[in-house]
């Protein structure tokens, strides 16, 4: 038996970091791990895990640790488990998303997972109604939004969107509006539960155009207008010309549905 391997038979997880903190003083790792551990220090977590995974999206996390609305919400295990229910199915799929229109695309954390992640994509345009979360999204996103607005956020109502061709405006850093046009090749709407009138949006939508749609069955749910009772329901409201992907997940309060497919 090794030593460490005693002394984890004697001693609790924050009384060995201790130990080997003081053993090896020299060794940052073990320093960081015990003072997230003993003093419970998201500093030195933070380190861990840029040492670890130093990414935009972690970066991005570190540095909104204290925005409590953001953490709680945003990072909540539903959340994080639908974005990578997403990210698993299309690298199956291993499609070319070409330009996507993210609707409702909030903090554009999905965005973040979509290019970490090298799926096949041109770029990402976010249209979300709250100009609140604009700034959250180029931060989380500002590794490609620097290169020539692969990435952009915009603050439209999705409803007016025209999904044929779309010119809309965006701001530079320096404040100055500029107007873009694009034509999606791509539409993702995560958040079909929060949409009223959602059937007059989903006519707005082009035939032929390549949809990834989440909704769910959690009515509790605040600003929830137009969940599904099963996916047959979310089926429906949905219809695609050729179905790539259909399924649910269980997030134990809730189930979540998808759908991958052409209209």
């Amino acid at each position: 038996m090794t030593l460490i391997g005693y002394w984890r038979n004697l001693m609790e997880t924050h009384e060995l970091l201790d130990r080997l903190a003081l053993l090896y003083p020299d060794n940052d790792l073990l320093r960081d791990l015990r003072r997230a551990f003993v003093d419970d220090d998201r500093n030195s977590l933070h380190r861990i895990i840029r040492s670890i995974n130093d990414t935009e999206l972690t970066n991005s996390i570190r540095l909104l640790d204290n925005d409590m609305s953001f953490v709680t919400d945003s990072l909540s295990r539903g959340q994080i488990k639908s974005k990578m229910w997403i990210i698993n199915e299309l690298k199956k799929l291993n499609l070319d998303l070409g330009t996507v229109f993210l609707c409702a695309g909030w903090y554009g954390i999905l965005a973040t997972l979509i290019f970490e992640n090298n799926l096949k994509v041109n770029k990402i345009r976010s249209f979300d109604i709250d100009k609140s979360v604009l700034d959250i999204a180029e931060r989380f996103n500002k590794k490609w939004v620097q290169d020539d607005w692969k990435f952009k956020p915009a603050t439209y109502d999705i409803h007016k969107i025209d999904y044929t061709g779309f010119a809309y405006d965006v701001s530079r850093s320096n404040g100055e509006i500029v107007e873009l046009y694009d034509s999606p090749d791509t539409v993702i709407n995560t958040s079909c539960e929060h949409i009223f009138d959602f059937d007059e949006w989903y006519l707005k939508i082009p035939k032929g155009k390549l949809l990834i749609l989440q909704s769910n069955d959690f009515f509790e749910g605040t600003g929830h207008v137009n969940c599904c009772e099963v996916l047959e329901d979310f089926e429906e409201q949905t219809p695609f010309e050729d179905t790539l992907y259909s399924g649910t997940l269980d997030l134990k309060m809730y189930t979540r549905f998808m759908r991958i497919g052409y209209k």
